[in-house]
């Protein structure tokens, strides 16, 4: 039997980005799906007392050059040439991941996220700039409209702080986090332990 796996993201991470990539060859090794739950990332710091790494460890000698390392590595590993730092970053998230919240209710979550995320950390856009949002949506061939009027829904915005507080409650501090059953992990970095629960869980079932 294999265990339920949620990946609990916001698109404003690039670590949860590079995740969505990564996550459909663990599916095809393991059998999984992952459940993709958005939150608002700026919603868990608030409930966490938490804050990003770039004010977190700024003026931390050697950590964020280290960091910018550890991510080119990630890169190269797993062929992720399209990847481009975001030159609006940090972007306000709010708007796009409402959108996730009524794009799953739509039934049709799958195509806005890899939009989005192509959209946030390959094409660079501004995703938090109501008109871009639009345009991008439509030549993705989403209805960038009804999803501008989707988000103003009272239920979709209560949606996504049900997840977000939720999450927390769970144990998420961050994003990308990930659950393999009850067991929790943090991190792009922790991709690899994730495959390994979800095997183990398979065996153990």
């Amino acid at each position: 039997m294999t265990p339920k796996v949620e990946f609990h993201f916001d698109f404003g991470s690039p670590n949860s980005y590079f995740s969505h990539k990564v996550i459909p060859g663990i599916e095809q090794r393991t059998g999984a799906k992952f459940d993709y739950l958005p939150v608002l990332l700026g919603g868990v710091f608030k409930l966490t007392n938490n804050q990003p790494p770039m004010v977190q460890f700024k003026g931390i000698k050697n950590k964020p050059e280290y960091q910018r390392l550890e991510m080119e590595r990630f890169i190269r590993k797993h062929g992720l040439t399209r990847f481009r730092m975001n030159p609006n970053f940090p972007v306000n998230t709010v708007q796009i991941m409402r959108g996730a919240v009524a794009a799953e209710m739509d039934g049709n979550l799958a195509k806005y996220v890899d939009a989005v995320f192509a959209h946030m950390w390959e094409d660079g856009l501004k995703m938090d700039d109501a008109e871009v949002i639009r345009a991008a949506l439509d030549k993705a061939g989403l209805d960038g409209a009804q999803t501008l009027a989707r988000i103003q829904d009272q239920a979709v915005k209560d949606k996504l702080l049900a997840n977000t507080e939720a999450s927390v409650a769970r144990g998420t501090f961050g994003s990308p986090t990930f659950f393999v059953g009850t067991e929790i992990f943090f991190g792009k970095d922790r991709l690899r332990d994730v495959e390994e629960e979800i095997q183990a869980q398979k065996k153990a079932a």
